[in-house]
């Protein structure tokens, strides 16, 4: 149990899981390209000792593996997960109301904690130019602070107990900024913050907010983590951190006394300021839009204090880590929210929003007189009303019948469903909806389409081990390779426009119709590079799911429509690069070569090449 960042890096350095850095390194690019070729080793965190620009350390990699990530949180984990299970299922009270009385102790003892005396954050008060800004991609709008813990209270029930905390990125300088006066605060209208943005701009006042940057790590993790209905983001930092989240006011703002650093500032109602470009997690740059501003206060930091940052960028990353961590401390949440739901996955490799796998039951089909999905299609439209997880376009769901199955074994998982799938019955569209403001497939920010892919029954064929013979020697388009049983890509030539992109996309459904022979292969993507595509699984699941809006970029070999209902018999998917797209994520040569320094024999990572 750590009650400050420093005790926490101290623990991990005589445990083999952190390297300090003394030499001098630039905040611009270099840190974070460190950052990326350790984390891809499954190496340490660093502590950066000598941030060029700023008296601060900095620390990245913190929660980089999994090993790393469960040691911190070694002495607290099972009453946390005991706790989480026990609210998302209150009936485990009443059958063992002994064996619970020990969990209920721990969460009473982890209510946030009021301390307005000995706060070692407001020790020295300093600006926004002061902390180590880190800018992660050559694109990016300017620094970004990049595991913020953002504070607000709901302005017509204000207190700590009806706070939210979360995870939302704070851009530090660049675009329209005035430097040390004003933070961009980027996040959604539906999380929590947005809610009491809302009822602040209704009631016409500005809203407070206070940025967390460091402190225990428990505090970090639980600005992200999905909680039942009921349990406070503070509370849970007290239970996971082993330790009450402290806290004071000053100003009239929330101070988290163990923090390293604190912003504080108001949001104005109808006050917003061009906000991005920023490397995201889909692996693509969000682009500039207008986001509410901060109009900063005070910024303090507590003496020594250590500033904790990640890098985001095509999956996996650090934050792969973060949805593992919650995946085993929620558990079975998801099933006790969505009843028939046994599991959920959001695919990782393709930027966890754009794409789910999901395993529903399917108690209704003794009564029909075919096994075919009715029950999962219920348990789809609920997994798509439901949190984070609306923001997917794709979604693929069976239910178990004779063999046992997992979404975790992504291949496998596809195959078990285009095995199965009817492709004149198993396709359901939804159009002109919202999907995820990272996401530029669709037609505009927030808004694009979603797809089910819903498959239960017998299996209805075999799935093609070699490419098909009629996907070889079409006009224009070559080079098919496999990527999976049942999956080819397909090397197009590059997208224009969707009209004239409708025109050919059905000159191609046509020439396949004649050619015939693809009942083994029931999925074709079509790509600028189908080498790349084919490589490996993650590259398809990246490159498929991030480049394509159902309503748009879905064709079919012989497809019609029957009562509204959109059929098939072979599925094109375009995941071409269009032109609306944002740019993929390149790091910049020059840096590259100029951090070698750190990785060659004898430097402080050579051992991590």
């Amino acid at each position: 149990m750590y009650s400050n960042m420093e005790e926490c890096l101290l623990d991990l350095e005589k445990n083999g899981h952190l390297v300090r850095i003394k030499e001098e390194v630039d905040p611009y690019l270099e840190m974070a390209a460190i950052h990326l070729k350790v984390y891809e080793t499954n190496g340490p965190a660093l502590l950066f000792e000598n941030v060029k620009g700023s008296k601060f350390r900095a620390v990245s990699n913190l929660f980089g593996t999994m090993e790393r990530s469960k040691f911190i949180f070694r002495q607290t984990w099972q009453a946390a997960e005991n706790i989480i299970a026990l609210r998302n299922d209150p009936m485990k009270a009443l059958r063992s109301p002994l064996k619970q009385v020990g969990n209920g102790m721990a969460a009473l003892k982890a209510l946030p904690a009021k301390k307005s005396t000995g706060l070692p954050v407001t020790a020295q008060e300093i600006k926004i130019t002061d902390l180590p800004l880190i800018q992660s991609w050559p694109m990016d709008g300017g620094a970004f602070v990049t595991l913020p813990q953002v504070y607000s209270e709901d302005p017509e029930k204000p207190g700590i107990m009806n706070s939210n905390l979360g995870m939302y990125r704070i851009q530090l300088t660049g675009n329209e900024y005035e430097m040390n006066k004003e933070v961009g605060l980027h996040y959604q209208i539906h999380r929590g913050i947005g809610v009491h943005q809302e009822k602040a701009n209704r009631m016409g006042v500005p809203l407070k907010v206070s940025c967390f940057i460091g402190g225990p790590p428990a505090h970090t993790l639980s600005a992200v983590m999905p909680l039942p209905e009921g349990m406070s983001e503070l509370t849970f930092a007290g239970l996971l951190g082993g330790r009450r989240f402290q806290h004071s006011y000053i100003d009239g703002y929330c101070i988290s006394n163990d923090a390293d650093f604190v912003i504080t500032g108001e949001i104005h109602p109808g006050e917003t300021k061009p906000e991005g470009p920023f490397g995201d997690h889909l692996g693509y740059y969000s682009l500039i839009h207008p986001f509410p501003v901060m109009k900063v206060h005070k910024v303090y930091a507590k003496p020594n204090a250590i500033w904790p940052f990640t890098v985001v960028g095509r999956p996996p990353q650090e934050d792969t880590s973060f949805g593992a961590l919650i995946h085993e401390l929620t558990g079975d949440a998801v099933r006790q929210e969505i009843p028939g739901v046994k599991e959920v996955h959001a695919v990782d490799a393709a930027g966890v929003h754009p794409l789910l796998f999901a395993i529903g039951s399917e108690r209704y089909t003794p009564y029909q007189p075919v096994k075919q999905p009715t029950e999962i299609l219920t348990i789809a439209n609920r997994i798509l009303g439901t949190g984070q997880l609306s923001l997917a376009k794709f979604l693929f769901i069976t239910a178990e019948d004779q063999q046992p199955i997992t979404t975790h074994d992504e291949e496998a998982f596809l195959r078990y469903i285009l095995e199965r799938i009817d492709l004149r019955r198993d396709i359901h569209f939804y159009t002109n909806t919202t999907i995820d403001t990272l996401d530029y497939s669709g037609t505009g920010l927030n808004s694009g389409s979603k797809v089910v892919f819903a498959a239960y029954g017998d299996k209805k064929r075999e799935l093609c081990t070699e490419v098909p013979e009629a996907l070889k020697e079409i006009r224009s388009y070559g080079n098919a390779r496999l990527v999976m049983p049942g999956v080819v890509a397909l090397q197009a030539p590059s997208f224009t426009d969707y009209k004239v992109e409708q025109q050919e996309l059905q000159q191609l459904c046509d020439a396949l119709r004649e050619k015939g022979e693809l009942a083994d292969c029931p999925m074709i993507i079509l790509c600028d590079d189908s080498t790349f595509m084919s490589a490996n699984l993650k590259n398809f699941l990246w490159a498929t799911f991030t480049r394509s809006n159902p309503s748009h970029d879905i064709y079919g070999v012989n497809s019609y429509y029957e009562f509204k209902h959109w059929a098939c018999d072979t599925v094109i998917i375009d995941a071409r690069i269009k032109p609306h797209h944002a740019p993929p994520l390149i790091p910049d040569p020059t840096v590259e070569k100029n951090i070698e320094r750190f990785f060659v024999k004898g430097a402080v990572l050579g051992g991590w090449m």
